[in-house]
């Protein structure tokens, strides 16, 4: 006979009692779970040492109410205020109540911009490939919900002398800046209240840089930061400093002008167009009608306080754009007043390639700080060139990767490499798929969720002998990751009972997957657990890792085929030095990154680490350690004290 006929085992009991039951009695008395048991529970196996009694009362309250919404009031009543069985386990399957990673932002926000890896799209404005989908604020708005805090708009001149928002040279539909910017203002905040950078691809004149200032003020009006002065930037603002503010990165109007008349020069030598005097183009500037001269070859900045030296000022109040424009033109035109100059807004200053400088040249650190862009292929020859020089740079520069032009079908490139030696503006095609994004998408769950996520400290700064960090020289391993998969549930109710196979319940199993530095990158997979929809494993797996502050964990659950490929149903990535200890609920996600509602699994984690291990700085040769199996740690972000909150 076929083989949807062949023999089905059982199903199991749901809500994970099986793995609950032996948890539940260490911690209870006659079935009961007190508040005095939870709070045990949570000091001893959830690495909790802050909550208190009290606190364990008011959640117990909380998730008893969340589950009692369909008892009767009779039955309300009668409810016990210790944890039955079934309580625990709505605790221990809650990600609002036990969640993996904190829910709060943590991470010390006050340093510098560069001192943060910030969640990066891609031609924000598109919704599908790069050749012919249509440009929309749609895309924009999804973005910044989901947590984005780096959106991309390419500037072009319209056939009506206005701004329009398009990928140049393609089939692709324009949408207008304005409406692009509207939709940055309502949500820049919505998921965040850090700041929004907004990184123009400008291929304007002069005239239309002014009617983007222009809208740009309008617009975006008190949210948006631009800096007092028009001297460079010796150091960059902090996040903390630009709550609710949304600041501008691009190059400044001089820039262009020079870059694009090494571009019409390259083209003149291949005999394609005619060549652009560089007088005849400035002639054209000068005639524009914003009178701000001086401010074209430089890029306003911050002021930066005289108590501490090179730090950025703490209250980072933008003049009103009336201000700006009567401070800088010095003139009563009312189309001044109304258009401060392009240059004056530009808070991060792009500074493009000149004709004959090398990429290391590019990469040198300077008094002022900037930012250069590089193609993903430009990265990878770069970080096998000259790795230290990319760390180096990104201390106190910023560093934007983004994909090839190749990937026409909005793909992204693994962003892995550019995280690891410090590159803050990873950027990623939000419309995409695959376990490229899902990275990016896990990388930023941390901190909160709040887009900025502060980068380990030996990526900001070199050893005390003065080594900097390299992700190919450390060998010696830090922690033990344990991993422990359990079970997981909710897929009937998402998908189903037909969706998997139309005559059984599916055949569960686990990949888990560890990204980071070379030497870290490793594999495993639990068993498959056969026509279940709640499967249980009790599985464990370690992972020694050199350099867990780098380090993501991907879960993937796919159902067995035995006849063709295996079926991917659900995923997640989380930030391995950010997850909790203990038992802990994982929420899945589709292959587009959506949630997918009540469908979740129960992992047990743990980090030990190697006795033994040196600094990261220092450890860049192999050592004999020793391992001591109480030691828990988590591992240090940024800070030695910035570990996450139980």
């Amino acid at each position: 006979m076929c083989t949807m006929l062949r023999r089905r085992k059982p199903l199991k009991g749901d809500m994970g009692q099986d793995l609950s039951v032996e948890i539940f009695g260490r911690f209870s008395k006659d079935g009961k779970m007190g508040a005095d048991g939870l709070l045990k529970f949570l000091q001893t196996e959830q690495g909790d040492s802050t909550s208190t009694l009290e606190d364990v009362k008011r959640l117990m309250e909380r998730i008893r109410k969340e589950n009692s919404a369909h008892l009767s009031i009779f039955s309300k009543v009668l409810s016990s205020s210790d944890f039955s069985h079934s309580d625990f386990v709505n605790y221990l399957l809650s990600p609002k109540h036990n969640s993996c990673l904190p829910t709060e932002v943590y991470h010390d926000m006050t340093q510098p911009l560069p001192h943060y890896w910030i969640f990066t799209g891609h031609n924000s404005y598109l919704t599908g490939n790069q050749l012919s989908s249509d440009s929309s604020d749609e895309p924009i708005r999804a973005a910044l919900q989901r947590g984005v805090r780096v959106v991309e708009l390419d500037l072009w001149p319209d056939d009506k002398g206005g701004v329009k928002v398009t990928h140049g040279n393609t089939l692709t539909n324009p949408v207008s800046l304005e409406k692009c910017l509207i939709a940055i203002k309502e949500k820049a905040f919505s998921s965040s209240e850090y700041p929004v950078c907004v990184t123009l691809e400008d291929h304007l004149t002069s005239d239309l840089q002014a009617k983007a200032a222009e809208m740009l003020t309008r617009i975006l009006g008190e949210s948006l930061f631009y800096p007092k002065t028009s001297d460079p930037l010796t150091e960059f603002p902090s996040p903390e400093s630009l709550k609710k503010r949304i600041i501008v990165s691009t190059k400044p109007p001089k820039e262009y002008l020079e870059a694009s008349a090494a571009a019409k020069t390259a083209l003149k030598d291949k005999g394609l167009v005619k060549e652009l005097e560089k007088e005849d183009a400035e002639q054209k500037i000068s005639k524009a009608p914003v009178k701000h001269e001086g401010l074209s070859d430089k890029v306003a900045t911050l002021q930066v306080s005289e108590d501490v030296p090179g730090a950025a000022m703490s209250d980072p109040t933008s003049p009103s754009p009336k201000q700006v424009a009567a401070e800088d033109s010095g003139s009563d035109d009312d189309d001044s007043k109304k258009n401060p100059h392009y240059a004056r807004l530009i808070t991060i200053r792009q500074v493009k390639p000149v004709k004959g400088t090398s990429t290391k040249d590019r990469l040198k650190v300077e008094e002022t700080v900037k930012r250069i862009s590089l193609a993903e292929s430009k990265l990878k020859d770069v970080c096998e060139e000259f790795p230290e020089e990319v760390v180096k740079f990104t201390q106190r520069n910023i560093l934007r990767v983004y994909p090839a032009g190749s990937r026409v079908d909005s793909s992204n490139y693994n962003p892995i490499m550019a995280w690891n030696h410090g590159a803050q503006m990873v950027a990623q095609n939000m419309q995409g798929l695959g376990k490229e994004l899902w990275q990016a998408h896990g990388k930023f769950r941390g901190n909160g969720g709040c887009g900025y996520i502060l980068k380990p400290k030996f990526l900001l700064e070199n050893s005390p002998t003065g080594e900097v960090f390299n992700p190919l020289k450390f060998k010696q391993p830090e922690i033990k990751f344990k991993v422990k998969a359990m079970m997981t549930l909710g897929w009937d109710k998402a998908f189903g009972k037909r969706h998997f196979d139309l005559f059984s319940p599916p055949d569960f199993f686990t990949r888990v997957l560890v990204s980071g530095v070379p030497a870290d990158v490793q594999k495993w997979k639990t068993s498959v657990v056969d026509d279940t929809w709640v499967p249980h494993w009790n599985e464990e797996h370690v992972f020694k890792l050199k350099v867990p502050e780098l380090a993501l964990l991907r879960l993937e659950v796919r159902d067995h085929d035995e006849e063709s490929q295996d079926e991917f149903e659900g995923q997640t990535c989380l930030p391995i030095h950010e997850i909790r200890d203990g038992y802990r609920c994982v929420q899945l996600y589709d292959k587009k990154g959506m949630e997918i509602p009540g469908v979740k699994m129960l992992f047990h984690f743990q980090k030990i680490r190697v006795e033994d291990a040196a600094p990261l700085s220092e450890r860049n040769e192999d050592v004999t350690t020793t391992e001591k199996q109480e030691n828990i740690v988590q591992p240090t972000v940024g800070q030695e004290d910035a570990v996450p909150p139980q």
